[in-house]
């Protein structure tokens, strides 16, 4: 359990948030949820005592133990990976180099042998005769094989050592667990092992991400960074949604009567009540949800982007023709063989596990790179446009303004044609003049699905498009891509985001390809 008292956080004259009250308990998974420079990231470095706040103060039980998800990568170059994630335990891992210390001596004493027993008896309280067996299963559980757990952390992967940083964080059953995007870099079977591992979490766990899905499977309660406050809800994030949406239609529809009004909520209540029931996260959920009045839930101030791909002709019966595609990068027979054939709308997934198979094959099919051996056929009809992951080429050492950016790519060159569209993609008022080489990752990537919708394509090609985009823009682009009316192929390391989009799933796998025309959950299920 934590708990926060009268916080309050200013910088200068921005007012974060005010005078928040917050109790965490244990058996509970709190989901952080804000714009971008809400506070999110830094309430939970508050939580953590890594930022003083301005007033007020957090508490814990004596003898819990805090674990935080470190950020650095680098910060543990020098340390092997076991022993990196038995570092999650620092008191632990002390008596451990203290133990070795004196047991290394050669002229043990007695008063050597009576520190030792001190310690041999914390080792045990602190279940240290099943760390390295604890640290080992909690890598694996990550997808980091016991090949590299004997290796230092600087011969890692950037990715590999995200899941050695969240290994050490979830190591030695810490009473209080802080993850800020504790799922970016991972694999969907990693997020999947995570999510069971946060369900089964016997302490309190805070987390702040940008996976819906991963929101709605592990949270018990969403905590709003919104007006200045940080006000808590039961449920999950769709429950929250769903409800400040409610609420955003109650407060727009004044004449209506309240006794419609409170019709409407009994059954949007009993409808999220019934699916929270079968939840193994919060069985106490249900009664909770059905005591929702209508002054409990308010409309959110979220300003949601505009996202809409409308193509400019519909495609013909020949889309795209894969044949035998093959590609070895650095050694590595990435791509072996690869054949398909897209049809008249096919809304295509590519899940591999192996994500630089994925965009290996993305690249080559947008004319970025050549395979080595096959070949794909584009239909005469079709136009495409591309969204890569790598989006750095588009604004490196441009000195444009936004508005000068976007008529690139404009049919319509008039400034209040393409100023009034950034408005959708909220970029308003001043904010359309900036620089765009300065411009955010998320400002970034709204600049290039702007791109993408001017071009009126017929075929979509994305590349992990929702990295760097907040919950608001994820899920106005999920909305956008589930409408289009078309066919496209992309990868995305979110489950909803597959979920709700993808009619057909690909999945590269080490011997060979799966082609399934189905959704993502009905893969998952037969696979």
């Amino acid at each position: 359990m934590i708990t926060a008292t009268n916080i309050s956080l200013r910088y200068g004259e921005q007012k974060l948030f005010e005078d928040v009250s917050l109790k965490f308990t244990d058996g509970n998974c709190y989901g952080v949820i804000g714009a971008n420079g809400a506070g999110k990231s830094t309430f939970l470095k508050i939580l953590s005592g890594d930022i003083e706040p301005n007033t007020g103060g957090v508490s814990m039980p004596p003898m819990s133990r805090l674990s935080v998800l470190k950020q650095d990568h680098y910060q543990f170059d020098d340390k092997v990976v076991l022993q990196t994630v038995i570092l999650g335990n620092p008191r632990l891992a002390e008596i451990m180099a203290e133990k070795d210390f004196l047991y290394s001596k050669p002229d043990f004493s007695d008063e050597d042998g009576i520190k030792a027993s001190e310690l041999e008896g914390e080792f045990s309280d602190l279940n240290g005769w099943e760390a390295e067996s604890e640290a080992s299963s909690l890598l694996q559980g990550l997808g980091i094989s016991t090949d590299l757990h004997d290796k230092n952390m600087s011969q890692l992967q950037g990715s590999e050592k995200v899941k050695v940083l969240l290994a050490q964080a979830l190591f030695g059953k810490p009473g209080v667990l802080i993850l800020d995007e504790p799922t970016n870099s991972l694999d969907l079977p990693s997020i999947n092992w995570l999510e069971e591992f946060l369900i089964s979490f016997a302490g309190t766990v805070i987390v702040v991400s940008h996976d819906r899905y991963f929101l709605n499977k592990v949270c018990t309660h969403i905590c709003d960074v919104d007006f200045g406050k940080i006000k808590m809800f039961m449920g999950n994030y769709d429950f929250w949604y769903e409800s400040s949406q409610l609420a955003l239609q109650m407060a727009r529809d004044q004449n209506k009567k309240k006794e419609d009004k409170i019709k409407e909520l009994q059954e949007f209540v009993a409808r999220f009540s019934a699916n929270a029931s079968k939840s193994k996260q919060a069985t106490s959920r249900k009664k909770v949800l059905e005591k929702i009045t209508l002054d409990d839930i308010q409309p959110s101030s979220r300003r949601y982007p505009y996202i809409s791909f409308k193509p400019d002709r519909e495609v013909g019966n020949e889309i795209l023709t894969v044949d035998n595609i093959s590609k070895t990068i650095d050694g590595v027979k990435v791509l072996n063989g690869i054949s398909f054939a897209v049809t008249k709308d096919d809304k295509i997934a590519l899940v591999s596990s192996d994500e630089l198979a994925n965009s290996t094959l993305i690249k080559i099919l947008t004319g970025e790179i050549e395979p080595d051996e096959g070949s794909y056929k584009w239909g005469v009809t079709i136009t495409k446009s591309y969204f890569p992951k790598d989006n750095s080429t588009f604004f490196n050492n441009s000195n444009l303004t936004i508005v000068d950016w976007m008529k690139q790519f404009s049919k319509d060159q008039t400034e209040t044609y393409v100023r009034g569209f950034l408005g959708r993609m909220l970029f308003s008022g001043e904010e359309s003049h900036k620089i765009v080489n300065v411009l955010s990752g998320g400002e970034k990537v709204r600049c290039m699905l702007s791109r993408m919708m001017l071009s009126d394509a017929n075929f979509l090609i994305l590349d992990q498009p929702t990295n760097h985009l907040d919950l608001e823009s994820i899920t106005a682009l999920n909305n956008g891509l589930r409408e289009f009316k078309s066919s496209l192929i992309f990868s995305s390391h979110d489950h909803q985001f597959i979920q709700t989009i993808a009619n057909r799933i690909i999945d590269i796998t080490s011997t060979g390809v799966i082609d399934k025309k189905m959704s993502y959950d009905e893969y998952l299920e037969i696979k």
